[in-house]
Order: C-alpha cells, then structure tokens, then sequence
C-alpha cells in the first residue's frame, strides 16, 4: 500500500515538473500534533510519530526522524521504499542539506503551501536556489489521490472560565492591541492554534489530546476577527464569543485577509504563518516576530499558575491510590497499567482526559523513548523489569506532565540501580538551581546531563519543554536542551524536567516533574530565580543506590517526599496510606 502511495505521489510530481517533494507533516497552523485530515507524513510513509520529514525524489523515498523514533520508525517503514535517516547523528544531513547536495542544478522541489511556514520556506528558498534549484509552493498532492481522507475538523467548543483563565478574552484582546501600540504596529495576525484558544479563552478538541480548534485571529487597533466554522459554538457561548470577536467561517481568512492587511502596518511571526499566505503579509512595511500571545501564554498568570497546582495535586492523589492497587491487577499489561491510572484521574474533580497518548513500555519497550503501546504490541508486564510510564492530564483549570520509571520484580540489577539513580542526580540538579534574570534554557543543560556524560552516557531528547495550562503539552518559546535557543526563562514559565537514559534491548529509564519558574532573591548582582516543583509523585526508592548520593541529595529527596506525603495523605483512599507512608519514608545511608 504505502508504495502504491508513493507511486501515484511520483506521477501527480511528473505532471507538475516537480523532481522532488518535500512532506513536513504538519498542518496549515504548523502544529506540532495534527488532526487526522493532515497526518500527511503518516499516510505517504507509515510511520505515525509526532516529528519526521519526508522527501520523495524519481527514484528515492527518505524519512528523517530524531533519536525519539529510530526504533519505531525502523520497524513501521519495514517492507517499504522508505529508508530511514537518523537526526543528530554522526554526519547525517538533515532534509534541507540533503536537498542541497543531491538536487541537480534546474531541478525543482515542490511543497504544499500551506504545510510550511513563510521562514522556512524563505530559508530553503535561498539555500537552493544558490544551488541553481527552483522550490516551488504546490497545493497539497496527496490530496488528489487520498480518496478517504478526513474532512476539516469543528468539534463543539466550551469555555475556560474567566476565574481559571485570570482574564477575560476582551482584557487580552486589549492587552495584545496595547503590545501591538509599543512595536508601532496597526495589526497583527494569527494562525498558532493554541495562541488563538488561550486569546479567546476557549477550548475545542480538534486534535486529539490538545483542546485547540481550527482557526485564524486578527487584531487590530479597531477590530477583532475570528475565523472559524461558527457552528461550533452553542448559541449562548456564540453570543458571548461575538462580544469580542467578529465571527467568519474558517475559509474566508484567504478571501478576506489581503484587504484586512492592506492598511496600517503589521506584525506577524514568519515561523507561524503558512507561506500560503506570504502575498498578504509579506511587506517592507510589516514587521516580523514571536507572536505577542506566545510570550504572554508562556508566562502563566495567578489564577493559571494556581490551576496548575491544583491539577498537580490531585494528579498526585490519583498516582498514589493507582500505585497502591496495582498488585490487585494480578498480571498486567502495559495498556492496562496506563489505563488504570487513567481510571483514578477520572475520579478527580475537573478532570477532561489525558493531555497526551500514554507512554507504557516494559523492558526494551521502555528503551523506545516515545513507545506507545498498541494491541498488537502490547506487552505482557511480568517477572522483574523497569516500566516507564509516561503520562499526563487535562483537567479544566490545568494540566500535568508525569513520568516515572517502575520497578517490577523483588530486586532490580546493579546496572539498572547504577542507571537510574545517575538520571536521577541531573533531575534533582536542575530542580533545586538557582539563576539570575536572563538565563536561557541551554545554560541550565548539562546540569542534568552532567552525571551521565561523566558515566559515558546521553540521552537524545531535550530537558525540558514548555507546558500549558490547559492547552498543549508541548509549549514554547522556552525549552532547556543542547539547542540554542535565545528564549530567556522567566517568572511564570512551565518547563518539563526529564532526563533519561535508553539502552536499547534492555531498559529505558526517564524522570519527569514540571516545575515552575518563581521569584528567589535580589543581590547586588541582580534578579535571581529558581524553580518551584509541581509535581506530587515519589521517586521509586528501590532503584535509588545511594552509595552515587551526596548527603545534600538524600536531603532534597526527602524534603520532597515529606512534602508530598503532607499535601496528599488526608486526601489518599484509606488503603492508599499506607503505601504513601512507605513511598515516602526517608532513605538513609
């Protein structure tokens, strides 16, 4: 099937005089997840991890994927045309050097319009074209073959209270015009999904475990325009919504914005607009930048960062009365085990589901770092082995990002004990570092890489990533990884903290808690912050071998396991206590 696929991509290439076609994967909002409608890359190629690109020549089928999908991608495009490039390592080009050394001078590469941002495209625009290659902006060719493919989504949309939210949608509206005064813009527009929710406090469920809807805003100093299919709202929630925006249906933005762009000057972030829409907005007279709603969605408000806490809490009293059960199971499975903490969660007040496909992997499973389980893949959990179980959960005034690595089994092997506990020293590093004002997140790295470099060890994926607050699990600007990324981290941020290591055919092993960017002092050499822990869950004391501990260590583990134990056990089922009394206990020499 998938090279039957490609084969009918190469002729709809030939009728275009295209010798090459570049699948990024994403959709017309560059999201990070897509709705079925835009699950391109998985459609051409088989391989169904959330980042990958593909690139379609005459007489070749390439996937490029980073070290999260080496395995899995592997293993789906087996029996295909596709070979497998590896992100990141050694001298691997990545799709666009690739593109630059093997396309011949008069050849052309095609791409959908409206699968890749104005930035990148000017990007491999310039680069090729030095080479004597023309990119040329296509519509969507797997369209004219995809007989079956999904419509457009427009699931109901529901409100964010006002109380949850800390503003009302007109308050940011007005805060967006009065950031769009001080950059000397007239307008701005945007097409980042999870923006457009956080800006109109609502929330939709388009895409599967991040509640945005499909749509595009534009602010002005005298308009608020949102486009969106308006049937998804019920008629008391459209009342409300058109007290702050102009309702129009989702296709008119390419009809209506050149006109709303012709006046005033604008501003517009070129790594979130569809180059589809570059001859409406690319202009002297405009300027670029980060979309104003990511800074200001970036930094949680009061009332968000209070939501947080409480999803985190209760998020805590769901793990516990989970772990205390679990050997009621009798013999497990890995989709079962994520599916009875799915089940606690469901208990807890406010809760709306998970905030993203639950990793569960046993064993080597645990070694893929992005694993998820499927019926025909799932493992039986039994005998001794390390289980990480990555998972995380909306709830409708926050959210959470989880993972523990289990033990399963009377005694873990020294390897395993050795392993974790190493993980475990970059995790607590970062978590109780103080630093001043203006740190970016690549500066804090190798606190938690430093352990594991020193044993010879890495791990491929970032430290940490931004999080939402009830909205997407993966959030930006700011991130902590090797990359350089000029986002400095700042009071209010929500950033991931998860160092791993995976060795393949044997375990996996990852730690996560989000924390939270707080105020710490003020010295004579400036603002200082450091970071507050959300997360409610204790460490799996088995695999800690404290002989690679310092005392301060064992002093920070046991702080936070008193503190855990404190918030959660008048809260815990009955049966829970006692095995939140032992989780918690401290560990000593």
């Amino acid at each position: 099937m998938i090279n039957e696929r490609i084969q009918k991509l190469r002729k709809e290439m030939e009728k275009e005089g295209i010798d090459a076609y570049l699948i990024t994967g994403t959709d017309p909002h560059q999201s990070e997840y897509v709705a079925p409608r835009w699950r391109t890359r998985a459609f051409i190629s088989g391989f169904t991890g959330s980042a990958g690109t593909v690139i379609v020549t005459k007489d070749r089928a390439l996937l490029w994927v980073d070290s999260r999908y080496f395995i899995q991608a592997a293993k789906q495009i087996e029996g295909t045309e596709f070979e497998m490039l590896k992100l990141d390592i050694d001298d691997t080009p990545n799709p666009y050097q690739w593109l630059e050394r093997n396309m011949k001078k008069g050849t052309s590469v095609g791409v959908d319009g409206l699968s890749i941002s104005i930035k990148s495209f000017q990007d491999i625009e310039t680069n090729l074209k030095a080479k004597g290659v023309k990119l040329v902006s296509t519509d969507d060719l797997l369209d004219r073959f995809w007989k079956d493919r999904p419509a457009i989504p427009f699931s109901k949309c529901v409100e964010m209270k006002d109380d949850y939210a800390g503003f009302t949608s007109a308050a940011k509206v007005n805060i967006v015009r009065l950031k769009l005064r001080q950059k000397g813009a007239d307008w701005t527009f945007i097409a980042a999904i999870d923006d457009i929710a956080w800006l109109s406090n609502l929330r939709g469920d388009d895409i599967a475990y991040n509640p945005v809807f499909m749509s595009y805003a534009f602010i002005s100093t005298d308009r608020a325009i949102l486009f969106t299919n308006p049937k998804r709202f019920d008629k008391d929630l459209k009342k409300k919504v058109e007290e702050v925006f102009e309702l129009y249906d989702y296709k008119d933005v390419f009809e209506m914005l050149p006109d709303l762009t012709k006046k005033g000057i604008g501003y517009y972030s070129p790594e979130k607009i569809a180059y589809s829409f570059a001859s409406s907005v690319l202009k002297k007279k405009n300027i670029t930048g980060r979309d104003i709603t990511t800074d200001l969605k970036a930094r949680k408000n009061p009332a968000e960062m209070e939501g947080m806490r409480r999803a985190h809490f209760l998020d805590g009293i769901a793990f516990a009365n989970f772990m205390a059960n679990i050997d009621s199971l009798g013999k497990y499975s890995e989709m079962e085990i994520s599916r009875r903490f799915e089940a606690e969660r469901e208990k807890m007040e406010g809760y709306r589901g998970p905030s993203f496909a639950p990793i569960s992997g046993f064993k080597e499973d645990g070694a893929m770092c992005h694993y998820s389980a499927t019926e025909e893949t799932n493992k039986t959990v039994e005998g001794e082995g390390l289980l990480v179980l990555d998972t995380g959960s909306q709830f409708e005034f926050g959210m959470t990002d989880l993972t523990r690595t289990l033990l399963f089994g009377a005694e873990a092997t020294e390897e395993q004990k050795r392993d974790y506990t190493l993980v475990l020293k970059g995790h607590l590093a970062l978590a109780r570092q103080r630093f001043p004002q203006g740190t970016r997140g690549v500066q804090l790295d190798i606190l938690a890489r430093q352990y594991l470099w020193t044993a010879g060890m890495n791990f491929f994926h970032g430290t940490g990533h931004g999080v939402g607050c009830r909205l997407n699990v993966h959030e930006g600007p700011e991130r902590i990884s090797t990359a350089l990324i000029d986002v400095p981290l700042e009071c209010g941020m929500v950033i991931s903290d998860e160092p791993g290591v995976y060795k393949e055919g044997k375990h996996g092993i990852r730690i996560e808690n989000l924390l939270a960017v707080q105020n710490d002092v003020e010295t004579e050499f400036g603002k200082f912050y450091s970071f507050e822990v959300l997360s409610m869950v204790p460490y799996e004391k088995r695999l800690i071998d404290i002989r690679y501990l310092t005392d301060s260590e064992i002093q920070q583990i046991n702080l936070y396991h008193k503190w855990i134990h404190d918030q959660l056990v008048d809260y815990v089922f009955e049966e829970t206590k006692a095995w939140l009394d032992e989780a918690t206990s401290p560990i000593e020499r």
